[in-house]
């Protein structure tokens, strides 16, 4: 049985949390499976939560080389991967986009159309040059003038493998979300099949021990049992405090449940607080219900002995930055300060030349 300590330290330590550790941006991207990028910056403070001296310009120099790319992947999100990851994930996650299709709005409004010939429309004016929503709607609107462009647009979006292409996403870039498709962009083909098993064992590398719900929610597959049943003879199996079946790799990490765990600002939309079912391994359930937003905004939080005991929130003004820390709940003087210094940190890294501000609210 593990113990959510357990689970949170062996948690932390595949994600690099644990301590900062001197790796390329490459590798910890590829370690991580990705990190969610709904938004530019938030992979940017991610790597440098976790790396030892890590500087933008190796992240942003990734995207710009094309070695690294941001497309829509996992939970049918935005995820900032591999080029490698890229290729192999995306036929993987097919499903998960026609099925998040299947419930938008805008699918309503092609009900009854044949989106092949649209697809493979939308396919070519892309692979032609990169556009943005906006530009490709109109050209799609010549096949069907008597549908919405932007339902148009958008069903190519979510059901052909796009990327966004640079200078969006590079660090202090800028740039509207522009789409080709992923084959011209990277100039290499999609793999021919989805390898689910190789998805479920990268995932326990990244988040285990975990059970096939957690592997579900953060994949956004659905059936993925069959396939842990397949690897159960290269798996180790335990069980959570609930009794509920835990998967893992037999040579991955998993500390001690009494290892330090110093203070950490984790980005917004972090993977680390968004990749199981169950969530308890890092925070409590109350607490989730504070992060989550009807919007689906997930803020920067901050880890106190593993655990999220907080959240954070940069801003910028008139040659100024300034990190709002907003506890949960009373923090003791040494975490206060502790916090503080990992804030000041941030604000280097994220604002250097600015004046800095840190401000630690009193606990909501």
């Amino acid at each position: 049985m593990l113990g959510r300590r357990a689970l949170n330290r062996a948690l932390l330590a595949r994600q690099l949390l644990l301590e900062r550790v001197a790796l390329p941006a490459r590798e910890a991207v590829q370690r991580l499976v990705g990190l969610q990028a709904q938004a530019p910056d938030p992979p940017y403070v991610g790597l440098w939560s976790r790396l030892e001296g890590f500087d933008p310009a190796e992240l942003g120099g990734l995207l710009t080389r094309r070695a690294a790319v941001r497309a829509t992947l996992l939970r049918g999100t935005i995820h900032l991967v591999t080029a490698e990851d890229c290729l192999a994930l995306r036929p993987a996650v097919q499903p998960v986009l026609e099925r998040s299709w299947a419930g938008a709005p805008w699918a309503k409004a092609l009900r009854g159309l044949d989106l092949g010939p649209v697809l493979a429309e939308g396919r070519a004016l892309l692979a032609a040059a990169p556009r943005t929503r906006a530009e490709l709607a109109p050209l799609l609107a010549a096949r069907c003038p008597d549908r919405d462009p932007a339902a148009l647009a958008s069903a190519v979006a979510y059901l052909v493998p796009t990327v966004q292409v640079t200078p969006r996403g590079v660090w202090g870039a800028g740039g509207r979300p522009t789409l080709t498709t992923v084959e011209s962009w990277l100039g290499r083909p999609l793999a021919p099949a989805a390898d689910l098993e190789d998805l479920v064992l990268r995932y326990l590398g990244a988040f285990g021990p975990a059970s096939v719900a957690d592997a579900q929610v953060w994949s956004g597959l659905i059936g993925l049992g069959e396939v842990v049943d397949r690897l159960r003879p290269r798996l180790v199996t335990f069980r959570d405090e609930a009794g509920r079946e835990l998967f893992d790799l037999p040579g991955a990490p998993r500390p001690d449940p009494a290892t330090p765990a110093p203070p950490r600002l984790v980005a917004e939309f972090d993977n680390l607080v968004l990749a199981h079912a169950d969530r308890s391994r890092v925070i409590a359930e109350d607490d989730r219900r504070r992060i989550w937003t009807v919007n689906g905004l997930i803020p920067g939080t901050v880890l106190l002995d593993g655990f999220v005991a907080g959240t954070w929130k940069l801003t910028r003004s008139r040659g100024s930055a300034t990190v709002r820390i907003a506890p949960f709940a009373p923090w003791q003087p040494a975490e206060r300060a502790e916090v503080e210094r990992e804030a000041a940190a941030l604000l280097a890294f994220a604002a250097p030349g600015a004046a800095p501000y840190v401000d630690l609210a009193a606990p909501a």
